[in-house]
């Protein structure tokens, strides 16, 4: 088969497709046919060394979390899951960016017939995560939210998530994506100089919680704002969770993501939120699709194509 490998640090340019063995499953495991696979930021960090000292590569190191695709392969012990059956999935292994995945088959759950493939490939790392973030930090009517980084990939599913509680959300992104964001249900407000007094101005009454998706000071703009630590969530600036005493919370502080995960695919099966797909690349563009990740602009995820499905 063919797969994403890596085989030292760098930018998007050490990564190469290459041919590997086909995986084999074990015990409890099933191997899935990729059909669509996620591009995510933390993949790139870890990529880049960024954060070797907690996720450290083992050269020639796979990339890619959250796949769907197809079941090829199913192991012993191996009994909810069947040969064939249309599944979202998350590897840990750093192995979805590939035209097969080796996956424990607790880490699978059904993909709905209705839900594209590309969106569901989105699920695992940017739904789960912004399941998170409101855990972390609940709202409900009479609450009003900031999101930072509205836009992106986490952004997107949280600020719909937090419209649907009844909360008021403000969502800070580019001008080009405010009618989307107003759309569904935000109150969009332009990044960049001068932000922290229109968001004085957007809630004269006060934020009662703010989600960093995006870093660069939003934690210190939130605790400027008058937001309680508690009631901050970051999920990329981690050093103001030491620093400011705000919450650092994402994906990994669900007790259950697989269960997150069939409700996220549920809801937007039956059109309870959008997920905007921003670009689309075959597996041989892999460089160019982390290019973009970078570039951090435009509305939604990026996804990679693995396999017709």
């Amino acid at each position: 088969m063919r797969a994403v490998r890596f085989h030292e640090y760098g930018d998007e340019t050490v990564l190469r497709v290459e041919e590997v063995p086909d995986p084999q499953p074990g015990e409890g495991e099933v191997v899935v046919r990729v059909v669509a696979a996620g591009v995510n930021p933390g993949e790139a960090s870890i990529r880049s060394g960024a954060m070797r000292e907690m996720f450290p590569a083992e050269f020639p190191e796979g990339q890619g979390s959250d796949l769907a695709g197809v079941v090829a392969a199913v192991g012993p012990g191996v009994a909810h899951v069947q040969t064939g059956e249309a599944v979202i999935g998350l590897s840990d292994g750093r192995n979805a960016q590939a035209e097969l995945a080796l996956l424990p088959a607790d880490r699978v759950v059904p993909k709905p017939d209705a839900l594209p493939w590309d969106v569901a490939a989105t699920l695992y790392v940017g739904g789960t995560t912004a399941l998170a973030m409101l855990q972390a930090v609940p709202v409900q009517a009479g609450d009003t939210a900031v999101v930072a980084g509205a836009a992106g990939g986490v952004g997107v599913f949280l600020t719909q998530l937090a419209v649907g509680t009844g909360a008021r959300v403000i969502a800070v992104a580019g001008e080009a994506n405010h009618g989307w964001l107003r759309e569904h249900g935000a109150e969009p407000v332009s990044y960049g100089d001068g932000l922290e007094q229109r968001l004085r101005e957007a809630a004269p009454d006060g934020v009662t919680a703010f989600y960093d998706c995006f870093g660069h000071g939003y934690t210190d703009l939130a605790i400027a704002l008058g937001v309680p630590a508690e009631r901050v969530d970051t999920i990329i600036d981690f050093a103001a969770v030491e620093r400011l005493g705000v919450q650092g919370k994402g994906m990994a502080a669900l007790d259950d993501p697989a269960a997150g995960v069939a409700q996220l695919a549920a809801i937007a099966s039956q059109g309870g939120f959008e997920v905007p797909i921003k670009a689309r690349h075959p597996l041989d563009e892999v460089q160019e699709a982390y290019r973009g990740l970078a570039a951090r602009s435009g509305l939604g995820e990026v996804v990679l194509q693995v396999s017709k499905p």
